[in-house]
């Protein structure tokens, strides 16, 4: 009967869960050396956010078999040590949808009628009716950025309150949108047409700061946004200037760039500006949702079946393992990179297998490529085992193919991806087991490697634009490791890729999309 060690507090349906098939401890509050003396006992360890599961806590689990976490994040789980032991790290994703939803909802309503300044006056023994004057949302136009999950329960709830919505998210389909009745629009529309903004999005790269000055300009007058995503996606300083001129005439944030926030910015003594501590997933159903969910994921492993959000790789025999593990890196970067320059909304991705690999087991490779697109969109909580079902969700058709063939290498894979507005396809192989190359991008034959950060260009081939190019980022002091072209004949349309040492800003993307004989330039980061 397998041992289940409970060391952070969760609500007591998921214990009884666990007691269904094994012997369930809870000892909370346990330090690294406290844990790693009695973590040998036990097949199975779930946690919240206080126990830190470290490599060291992981060397002394003998008998671990799987690891789960109450909640979304794994930042307190060395899931890199844990795959190489080969315990299973399952958290809970959805368990706080409904929660993140309806709590978007409260803060935009709190937001419209001044719930809570009013309340604060009450409380204060004031009375003054008039000075909390507040907005109907009955047919406002409420613009929904990121449709996922929660977004889409966002938008089902307010629709009933007789608003229309739209949404711009790039990895749902025309068709899911529509489904749920809301109109799919690109991002400067939706920010345009919006009387009320409702952010849903992870935070990366793409999505930080991506609420600024220049996007604010491009509101209505008199906008109201709301932020229980993640801190950061709105630039704090740009809202408070948009917050003062009136441009924006209110903000709901339950999230923050550090929690706790800095209490002596502006934007907690603004009047325009609702607060809370990240309320998120803080509801009593929200915690027992996740804590049934993992103690059901850990029954389900014990029972032979899958865990349905791993954000490791499943177990795998080592034979095959050992086939597939040098391919799965090279999938997921080749699938990274097709996103990141990918125009409009997937609607295909298409994996073909030549060589030797197409004699292997290559789902796992798959579902590598899968969580490398989606998790630009998606964030962390897409992982090897959700990528499928996430990509069926967006309407994202997934097509893999094989062929013995390899042409001029052992073996190739190649990422077909198509949209609303063209295709993008990545060919890619390895040399040797682990040195990772792109061969062919979008029908230019290259050699690059799919790492660090990389600026992707294509251009009409002519002298002196690549020279223009490396001038502009040597005046702004950033180094150019390497450069490609990939060509089909001369002063024809080529494709430059440049690997740099460090990020590019925006607007030194901009002076190189401005050269002549540019047609874009892609900042991507692998």
């Amino acid at each position: 009967m397998p041992k289940v060690l409970v060391s952070d507090k969760i609500a007591s349906e998921g214990i009884e869960i666990l007691k269904k098939i094994g012997e369930v401890d809870v000892k909370t509050g346990l330090s690294e050396d406290e844990l790693c003396k009695i973590i040998g006992d036990y097949d199975a360890l779930v946690i919240r956010s206080s126990t830190q599961v470290t490599a060291k806590v992981l060397e002394a689990a003998k008998k671990l078999k799987i690891i789960g976490r109450a909640g979304v994040g794994v930042d307190n789980v060395d899931v890199a040590a844990a795959t190489e032991k080969g315990v299973i790290v399952v958290n809970s994703p959805g368990g706080n949808t409904i929660a993140a939803a309806e709590l978007t909802v409260a803060m935009l309503l709190a937001l419209a009628r001044n719930i809570p300044q009013a309340y604060y006056a009450m409380r204060n023994k004031i009375w003054d009716r008039s000075k909390f004057v507040g907005n109907e949302v009955y047919k406002k136009t409420l613009g929904v950025i990121g449709l996922g999950k929660i977004g889409q329960e966002v938008a089902k709830r307010l629709q009933a309150f007789g608003m229309n919505v739209i949404a711009y998210d790039p990895f749902i389909s025309t068709q899911t949108a529509e489904q749920i009745g809301v109109e799919l629009v690109d991002f400067e529309e939706c920010l345009r047409r919006s009387d009320y903004i409702t952010l849903h999005v992870p935070k990366n790269k793409d999505t930080i700061g991506m609420i600024g000055a220049k996007q604010f300009a491009i509101m209505k007058d008199g906008v109201r946004i709301v932020n229980v995503a993640r801190g950061g996606i709105i630039d704090d300083a740009a809202l408070i200037e948009a917050l003062k001129s009136g441009k924006c005439a209110g903000a709901a944030l339950d999230v923050f760039v550090t929690e706790p926030p800095d209490f002596s910015s502006e934007l907690f003594e603004l009047p325009n500006v609702v607060t809370t501590p990240h309320l998120g997933a803080s509801t009593v159903e929200a915690q027992t949702n996740v804590a049934i969910d993992v103690a059901e994921q850990i029954v389900d492993v014990f029972e032979g079946r899958s865990a349905r959000s791993a954000v490791n790789m499943p177990a795998l025999s080592p034979e095959v393992l050992a086939a597939v593990q040098p391919f799965l890196p090279l999938a997921e970067k080749m699938a990274s990179l097709a996103a990141q320059i990918t125009e409009g909304r997937a609607t295909q991705i298409e994996i073909r297998y030549c060589g030797e690999v197409a004699s292997i087991d290559t789902g796992p490779i798959g579902r590598s490529a899968l969580v490398g697109f989606l998790k630009p969109a998606v964030g962390e909580s897409v992982n090897p085992v959700n990528a499928p079902v996430i990509a069926k969700q967006r309407g994202i058709e997934v097509v893999e193919s094989k062929s013995p063939e390899g042409g001029d290498y052992a073996s190739t894979l190649t990422i077909n991806v198509k949209t609303d507005k063209g295709t993008t396809e990545i060919t890619g192989t390895l040399f040797g087991a682990k040195d990772m190359r792109v061969v062919r991008m979008n029908g230019f034959p290259i050699d690059i490697a799919p790492e660090g950060i990389l600026l992707v260009s294509p251009h009409t081939d002519r002298p002196g634009i690549i020279g223009q190019v490396g001038t502009i980022l040597g005046n702004e002091n950033i180094n150019i490791a390497s450069m490609h072209l990939g060509r089909k004949a001369p002063r024809q349309h080529s494709l430059m890729v440049l690997s740099v040492d460090s990020e590019v800003p925006p607007a030194v993307l901009e002076k190189i999309a401005q050269v002549d004989g540019i047609d874009s330039v892609k900042q991507v980061i692998l």
